[in-house]
């Protein structure tokens, strides 16, 4: 499977966000042909404002986003993974991915289970439960011969999900990310490569890069794909973007075979 992982820059601008996010998969779809298309968490919109974060929310899945998001899917008959954004339900906000399949329809809804709530070095305050509630299911989804699982983000820090994830059948491991840059410079590259080493799938990590928030909050970036021997085959540089990698499923199987963790756990 050949997939594109796209890296971005999200501001308050919904509209000017989902521009970007459309001129990129398109170009990615138009130049590379892949059969999967991954999109970073908050691709929407991205506010340090809790105000702000709770108005670019939409219904799953009749609100414009998703609309558009399958549309496109359509459009280049490709499965597209929309990294994140705020899914309104009454007067719930979730941080939810929507997958789309190259028919358009929806192929997985997945809420995010573990919330970022924490004050960084610098006092810089991550609130996420202030904005979004938690989600409670393990989600995979099927594209071509591959099995994938959701995750977002702040899950990264939790194993237990991937093993979750990995024993559903998982093959690739999603997580769309808007990884803060002091957290990331130390522990995205690990943390990615360490999901994938344990799980034995190929991660992909699409990220956000750069500033928003008018400045005063930064996002590592980095966005990469690693292989389940936990190798970096393709990773992005710190601008808006795209990469590419071609994923094989043999090599999976070649994994798990030299050395078969799945088999030996012996704690519940």
């Amino acid at each position: 499977m050949k997939i594109a992982q796209i890296q971005m820059n999200s501001q308050e601008d919904k509209a000017a966000n989902l521009k970007v996010a459309e001129e990129l998969i398109t170009a990615a779809a138009e130049a590379e042909r892949p059969e999967l298309i991954a999109l970073p968490e908050y691709f929407a919109c991205l506010s340090g404002s809790p105000a702000i974060q709770h108005a670019s929310g939409e219904p799953f899945p009749d609100g414009p986003t998703f609309r558009m998001m399958a549309g496109l899917a359509k459009r280049h008959r490709i499965t597209i993974h929309a990294g994140s954004c705020v899914e309104k339900e009454e007067n719930r906000f979730y941080n939810t991915t929507a997958v789309f399949g190259p028919d358009g329809r929806v192929l997985a809804r997945y809420r995010k289970i573990h919330l970022f709530d924490v004050v960084v070095p610098g006092g810089v305050r991550y609130l996420e439960s202030e904005t979004v509630a938690r989600g409670s299911e393990i989600i995979t989804y099927s594209a071509g011969d591959f099995v994938i699982g959701c995750s977002i983000c702040y899950d990264i820090r939790f194993p237990e999900i991937y093993r979750s994830l990995r024993d559903a059948g998982s093959d690739i491991i999603m997580i769309p990310a808007a990884f803060t840059l002091q957290t990331g410079k130390d522990h995205w590259e690990v943390l990615v490569r360490a999901r994938a080493i344990e799980t034995q799938t190929y991660v992909l990590a699409t990220a956000q890069v750069g500033t928003y928030a008018g400045g005063k909050k930064a996002c590592w970036g980095h966005t990469m794909a690693v292989d389940p021997w936990g190798q970096i085959i393709a990773q992005a540089s710190d601008r808006v973007g795209y990469i590419t990698a071609r994923l094989d499923k043999s090599y999976l199987t070649e994994v798990r075979q030299s050395i078969p963790v799945a088999n030996h756990h012996v704690i519940a």
